[in-house]
């Protein structure tokens, strides 16, 4: 089949739906190739399932601790086979959702792997690389893969599982490793620890969540402790032994750790297999596609959003710049996506989130001397009957000369929630006398922002 379009979309994730959906809207004729499901990293095999295992994983330890408030449930029983395969379905039926976004937004959806033939025609085939069942003729095309999990260089690294495959599993074992120190491993580490399974975590540094502020990573640090994770740190897997459900990892440290199964949460990476760049010019840079301020390659008709481009690796980034693409190149709106002030989460146990700069990287910028560190640390009064649990942590980092928020950050309960409302007022340029001054909510944990000295 031939077709001519005004713009190709390569990836059905975030970046590429909100680029297609904007353009269509604004009167061009698009079609986008996608070899998977629809959806993308986040809806099929990333945030949107994951955030749904954690609430499970949260589940038997509510239970536990509902006798405090005089409630007594007559059984726990976790079930990771069902959570799996609710999941699953709630996958499905967002996968579905999506699909139908697309035929109401006008977007030609074309099942099939995508590469170029040249800067302005895409081959598509059933299998990647196969022959082509499909040629299209594409006036501008917009690159939006995603990227995919990588797996360390060690000596039977083919019997462990990267994150795509835990959403996969019919069950949990009882006993897994999980190798990593980032957010897809803390996270997991605590969804797996949550539903009854005993978890190793190792570590090839000395703390976790590299790159967030240091002392939030501590009290995550704790409260995973706390909750049974077994972390071992300065630690590196040197090989993976045995038989599918029955594993040994061998470390380092000449350690054996006997599991069911074994996590490689050791990052992720641009996938940019099968895409035949060379063939349409576009140059990558190790292993990106380097862009622009308006997401455009070193080819003039050829843009690049979400993990592809490898900046800022997040869903509401991706949408965003493929939004801004679409309302820059089809509706006459030209705008460019701000990526300096972003909000994160990790949705581990206990919660992290944050906005701004942190407290390392403030002092960075601004000097010791030149920076001022608000925090609070408590037990929050979710806590207080069950009396266990880790405490929260609020911390705001000041310019010390203007009192201008810098970063606002927290771990605890609910912490993604209230950040995504304080990321407007740090976006706003917000001072602490304006935080000062805004009236507590009692009583609530987010109240310490406005309220801590």
């Amino acid at each position: 089949m031939n077709q001519s379009f005004d713009l190709v979309v390569l990836g059905a994730g975030s970046g590429g739906l909100a680029a297609a959906k904007r353009a269509a809207r604004h009167g061009a004729r698009v079609a986008i190739v996608e070899g998977d499901r629809v959806g993308g990293t986040c809806v099929i095999r990333g945030c949107v399932p994951k955030k749904l295992l954690v609430y499970g994983s949260q589940m038997a330890e509510q239970m536990e601790e509902a006798s405090s408030y005089g409630v007594h449930p007559s059984e726990v029983r976790i079930d990771s086979s069902q959570l799996l395969a609710n999941m699953r379905a709630e996958v499905d039926r967002l996968n579905a959702m999506h699909i139908e976004f697309l035929a109401k937004a006008g977007v030609t959806l074309i099942q099939g792997w995508g590469r170029f033939e040249d800067d302005h025609h895409i081959l598509v085939s059933t299998d990647p690389g196969g022959d082509p069942q499909h040629r299209l003729q594409a006036e501008r095309v917009l690159i939006g893969v995603g990227g995919r999990p990588q797996r360390p260089d060690i000596q039977g690294v083919e019997l462990g599982w990267v994150s795509d495959d835990m959403f996969l599993l019919e069950r949990f074992p009882e006993r897994m490793v999980v190798v990593g120190a980032g957010f897809i491993a803390c996270e997991f580490a605590g969804i797996l620890s949550g539903l009854g399974v005993e978890v190793t975590q190792l570590v090839r540094r000395e703390h976790l969540l590299r790159g967030f502020d240091a002392e939030l990573a501590g009290v995550v640090q704790e409260g995973m402790a706390e909750k049974g994770v077994n972390l071992q740190f300065t630690t590196i897997p040197k090989s993976i032994e045995g038989t599918p459900g029955d594993l040994v990892v061998r470390t380092d440290r000449g350690d054996r750790i006997a599991c069911g199964g074994v996590l490689l949460a050791t990052g992720r990476r641009p996938f940019l297999k099968g895409l035949n760049l060379d063939a349409a010019g576009v140059s990558t840079q190790g292993n990106r596609i380097p862009v622009d301020a308006d997401q455009r390659t070193n080819v003039s008709h050829v843009f690049a959003v979400g993990d592809v481009t490898d900046r800022i690796c997040l869903t509401p980034v991706a949408i965003d710049e493929g939004r801004a693409f679409a309302d820059s190149i089809f509706g006459d709106r030209p705008r460019q996506v701000d990526h300096e002030l972003v909000a994160s989460a990790v949705f581990s146990q206990p919660e992290l989130a944050t906005v701004g700069l942190s407290e390392e990287n403030a002092i960075a910028q601004y000097g010791a001397d030149g920076v001022v560190i608000h925090r609070a640390r408590f037990r929050s009064m979710a806590q207080a009957l069950p009396k266990r649990g880790p405490r929260c942590l609020l911390k705001l980092v000041l310019e010390a000369e203007t009192e201008r928020v810098l970063g606002c950050h927290m771990v605890g309960e609910h912490a993604a929630e209230i950040i995504q409302m304080a990321a407007i007022a740090v976006g706003m340029g917000a001072t602490k006398a304006d935080f000062d001054r805004t009236m507590a909510l009692h009583p609530t944990v987010s109240e310490e922002f406005v309220t801590m000295g």
